[in-house]
């Protein structure tokens, strides 16, 4: 399933992508070539929680990490993994993604809700 262009995420930039049949978004962070995807749902507490404070607010002040703007946690871009906050050491689900060769960004399969917890 398409989600977008490689050019509509700035490099540096997080967006907030809504997917048909899922709860929650899905988060793209540019970094140069690369993206990484997750869902738009911090750990902290079961079911989740949206991470931004308002539409695509996704990144902490300096764009360095993912941010939870509820709880104040702290995720690495290319791991997903927690460094600060209440989550400490969990980390926020991972969605598949690839981008195709006339750039558009692509989930590589569609997962079930269940899957992205």
């Amino acid at each position: 399933m398409r989600l977008c262009r490689l050019d509509e995420v700035l490099d540096g930039q997080a967006r907030g992508f809504s997917v048909p049949g899922l709860q929650r978004k899905v988060i793209l962070v540019r970094r140069g070539v690369s993206v990484f995807a997750y869902r738009d749902s911090c750990p902290h507490y079961e079911g989740g929680t949206p991470m931004a404070w308002k539409a695509d607010r996704y990144l902490n002040g300096e764009g360095t990490h993912l941010a939870c703007h509820s709880h104040g946690a702290l995720f690495e871009i290319e791991t997903g993994e927690c460094v600060l906050g209440p989550c400490l050491g969990q980390r926020l689900t991972k969605v598949p993604v690839r981008i195709s060769p006339s750039g558009d960004i692509e989930m590589v399969r569609e997962p079930a809700e269940e899957e992205l917890g």
